[in-house]
């Protein structure tokens, strides 16, 4: 018989793979791994993501990861920036190469007709092999050679089909810079190497499960994730609406009783944002909480007691329901 999981048990499994339910002890780049990346579309989100979830976490600790290139900032899942470790950055970043063509055809590629895109991504990569470039300076210098195609457009190629991070001082504590990009294998000094799929679904487990293919594909973006999911050794489970829930066999899933901390959440942090799935980290169907646009530096994310409370949002009812 299929042991249930309640959307409570859920809350605390995830939360506690998280480092929420406790403060980890461990190092920067060893939570970065765990978590499988980290949302880094506003530069320093990943340090008050860190702070939240690890023991005696101090700023220049990441300032000097990044400084040392160790950890990058690119795009990977659902085409969204994401700081990880350099390693993590040379075996995923292959497997999504699919998904950021896709993003771009869909979005961009009626600006580059009648370029030859082989001729582009080489004349690109070796404008950004000589030096970083911010997309618009990258733009103006492809329409050099391509003078009637969309500047804009030009370098969005360049930027979804070349493996590119994001250079320093973008990233930095207390430093600031513009999103210049380089490519990753020149930065890190070594090839890409793309891993099976299998390995990325199973670090997603261990950051987020247990979990419904759908959620892992919500996640990562990628599609066609259930074959994937059925020939790997994982336990199952039942949701509490019936659906199927996959996890590693011996992941922590602590008691539904056990007891959740308030903890401050960076905005965009993955949490809200790895399933398909969130009422069991958001309560109800509200949606997830963005910043405002008059008020982007004042984020107030609360997550605590199974909810996410914040501008906008509540945490346990008036009846003390989780």
């Amino acid at each position: 018989m299929t042991d249930v999981l309640s959307r409570r048990g859920l809350n605390r499994a995830t939360p506690a793979r998280q480092h929420l339910l406790e403060r980890a002890a461990t190092s920067a780049i060893d939570a970065i791994e765990h978590l499988g990346g980290m949302q880094s579309q506003a530069p320093l989100a990943p340090y008050v993501e860190l702070w939240t979830r690890l023991q005696n976490f101090a700023a220049d600790e990441l300032s000097t990861l990044t400084e040392q290139r160790q950890v990058v900032r690119l795009h990977l899942m659902r085409n969204t920036v994401h700081l990880v470790s350099a390693r993590d950055c040379l075996d995923w970043r292959p497997l999504f190469h699919p998904l950021h063509a896709a993003r771009f055809s869909g979005h961009f590629r009626h600006g580059t007709q009648g370029v030859n895109r082989d001729a582009l991504l080489r004349q690109a990569k070796r404008l950004l092999e000589e030096q970083p470039r911010i997309r618009a300076e990258l733009g103006k210098l492809l329409a050099e050679r391509w003078p009637d195609a969309d500047p804009n457009a030009l370098a969005y190629a360049a930027t979804h089909h070349i493996a590119l991070c994001q250079v320093p001082p973008r990233g930095v504590w207390g430093k600031n810079g513009p999103a210049a990009w380089a490519p990753v294998e020149s930065w890190l000094g070594a090839p890409l190497r793309p891993v099976p799929v299998d390995a990325l679904v199973l670090r997603y487990l261990g950051a987020f499960g247990p979990a419904h293919v759908a959620d892992i594909q919500v996640w990562s973006g990628l599609t066609r994730l259930r074959e994937v999911v059925e020939r790997l050794p994982l336990r199952t489970f039942r949701g509490q609406e019936g659906q199927t829930l996959y996890d590693l066999p011996e992941a922590p899933r602590p008691s539904e009783h056990m007891s959740a901390p308030p903890r401050f959440l960076p905005e965009y942090d993955n949490l809200l944002l790895s399933h398909k799935d969130r009422t069991r980290v958001i309560l109800g169907n509200r949606p997830v909480p963005r910043p405002h646009p008059l008020t982007a530096d004042d984020r107030r994310l609360v997550a605590g007691e199974s909810t996410v409370r914040g501008e906008g949002l509540t945490g346990p009812d008036s009846a003390g329901q989780t």
